[in-house]
């Protein structure tokens, strides 16, 4: 086991991870996600190693990481779908499903035929990648059983030693910040809606609204506080109203969500919706009221699914909104809050860097 401060020693981090790679051996890297584990996605010997340190992870299998849509080309069918999320949102925190071309086998490829794909916006991992040319494994460093790695001291920590065996060297890039794992995104049916177009209009719609505030979140605790500010100052938990939320996949309109369920109340930990369309979260007014705060997320409705989402019903019973991925359908959206006399708050959420977002509000 050998561990390389690549803050320090970058180019000596590229090089060795190379050999190790090379040789069939494993690696610990980061990413914007967590620290990932690394080895060789054409090597059995690699993948054998890979499958006995996660020890329980059974028949998922494991993503892999490349360093351009070329390169994954190499690997899977880009579909229509894909080269969407690839042109307008990677590299990023997405794991892309698509089907597989036969070049690589079991575990990176699932029994259904299919791999995920992550093109991580780590600089360093991209250039090591690219140095190495060709992808390398994606899963958390951590065992199966234990926490998200964010640290090189707290993983050795949590390593048996069987397994600490296993990796021949630890690139270590400092305490990487408590980013949310990738989101998983199966472009195998070719079925996602392109969502630029939306997201130009909801742009355009900006210009001709009020900026009431602006922030630099510098933490996942800052953009927290900040949706539980804006809550506490534009919010009447009896007032029905509409929070549009437009930011790129992992942005941080999850966390921002967050801030305004605390000001409202609710006790339940609120959780991205992508999945269910739309979450519930109830809680009590000062008056003892019930009341039902509504997470929602357009990113898996199709064109004319909207209106049957279940948003019109939420608006009509008196809820407070917050809709992640507004963008792609803002004139649905702003036409029906104008019909039903209901205001809508546009959160705009862009990256600055790794750490830090731009948060802009508008009504």
């Amino acid at each position: 086991m050998k561990i390389i401060n690549i803050q320090n020693n970058r180019d000596q981090g590229i090089h060795e991870a190379i050999e190790v790679l090379r040789n069939g051996g494993l690696i610990v890297y980061p990413t914007e996600t967590c620290y990932g584990l690394g080895g060789d996605v054409t090597n059995p010997v690699a993948l054998k190693k890979i499958m006995e340190y996660k020890k329980l992870r059974g028949s998922k299998p494991i993503s892999i990481a490349v360093s351009s849509i070329e390169m994954a080309k190499e690997y899977v069918e880009i579909n229509e779908m894909a080269i969407n999320l690839y042109s307008n949102y990677l590299p990023g925190p997405i794991t892309v499903i698509s089907k597989s071309k036969g070049v690589l086998v079991p575990p990176v490829v699932s029994i259904q035929g299919a791999v995920g794909v992550r093109y991580p916006a780590y600089p360093f991992t991209l250039e090591l990648i690219e140095k190495f040319g060709k992808p390398i494994t994606a899963t958390s460093a951590n065992m199966s059983y234990k926490a998200t790695p964010y640290s090189i001291d707290q993983l050795i920590k949590d390593l048996p030693k069987k397994s600490l065996d296993l990796i021949d060297l630890f690139l270590d890039a400092g305490d990487l910040p408590k980013n949310q794992p990738s989101t998983v995104l199966d472009t195998t049916l070719n079925e996602l809606s392109v969502l630029r177009q939306g997201k130009i209009r909801f742009e355009d719609a900006l210009i001709k609204n009020k900026k009431i505030s602006e922030i630099q979140s510098r933490s996942v605790e800052e953009t927290i506080a900040f949706g539980k500010d804006f809550a506490k100052k534009y919010l009447s938990p009896d007032v029905p109203c509409v929070v549009a939320l437009s930011g790129e996949l992992g942005a941080g309109k999850t966390q921002f969500a967050k801030g305004i369920a605390q000001s409202l109340g609710v006790k339940e930990i609120v959780n991205s919706p992508t999945y269910t369309i739309i979450n519930e979260y109830p809680y009590t007014e000062k008056n003892g009221t019930e009341r039902i705060l509504a997470h929602m997320d357009t990113w898996r409705l199709a064109e004319g699914e909207l209106e049957n989402s279940g948003l019109v019903e939420h608006l009509e019973k008196g809820d407070v909104v917050l809709i992640e991925w507004a963008d792609k359908f803002f004139q649905e959206i702003e036409a029906l809050c104008d019909n039903m006399n209901i205001p809508m708050f546009k959160v705009v959420i862009k990256y600055i860097s790794l750490e830090e977002r731009s948060i802009e509000i508008y009504e």
